[in-house]
């Protein structure tokens, strides 16, 4: 392998100062790890979330405090949403969908007062140097958002029995072990890290997938501890 490129060490000196940046924060302000992750889950330049990072989010969301940390970055990001600053806001609904489906009943009722900001995204136009339809992928994401926070709440009650059924469904959780919130950010990082060194084509391939990790508000009688992601 060649020498790191100029780019490439530029991505990894970035990556250590924030790095830097974010432990100062813990250690010195009251800032939660969950409010982080959520942070670099819905920032801007960031990769997109991956299925284990929306989990964390989610089963934080159930913790009083974290909840309204977490949902008031999703509002400021959403309202940040224009046609030049829209991956951050789009991000902010990918966190959103999985909250609905996954995370306390009451997320339902806290964003009904962005459905006008998501409305407007809903008819976002974009292709990238790639000729990728980045706006086809906001327009279906804001439009099934838009279905989830339907008043009536059947579409949503739906949803949130199908993603049930799928985490229990997933066996082979009697060896699992709790890892903490803490770690696993730092896990996030790493993975994050091996992104920069490895995938430096700056083309964002992950999936939406919403796979449930955590449970669910509304079914006191399922096993915190089994329903852990692995």
């Amino acid at each position: 392998m060649g020498s790191p490129s100029f780019h490439e060490l530029k991505k990894q000196a970035s990556f250590f100062l924030k790095e830097k940046i974010k432990s100062a924060r813990l250690v010195l302000t009251d800032v939660t790890s969950a409010q982080l992750l959520t942070e670099e889950a819905t920032d801007e330049d960031s990769w997109p979330s991956d299925t284990r990072t929306m989990g964390l989010i989610s089963r934080a969301a159930f913790e009083v405090d974290d909840y309204w940390r977490i949902v008031d970055i999703l509002h400021k990001r959403l309202w940040k949403f224009d046609k030049e600053n829209w991956r951050g806001s789009y991000r902010a609904l990918v966190i959103l969908e999985h909250l609905l489906t996954h995370g306390p009943e009451r997320v339902s009722e806290e964003f009904q007062s962005d459905k006008e900001v998501i409305k407007e995204m809903s008819m976002f136009q974009h292709l990238d140097e790639k000729r990728f339809n980045w706006g086809l992928r906001v327009r279906e994401k804001s439009e099934r958002i838009l279905k989830l926070l339907d008043e009536d709440l059947s579409f949503l009650k739906q949803e949130r029995c199908k993603a049930r059924k799928v985490t229990s469904g997933i066996k082979g959780f009697g060896s699992c072990t709790q890892i903490s919130l803490d770690k696993r950010l730092e896990e996030s990082r790493s993975q994050m890290y091996f992104r920069c060194n490895y995938n430096n084509d700056g083309g964002e391939r992950n999936k939406d997938l919403n796979y449930p990790n955590h449970a669910f508000g509304d079914d006191e009688h399922l096993d915190r501890a089994a329903l852990l992601s692995t």
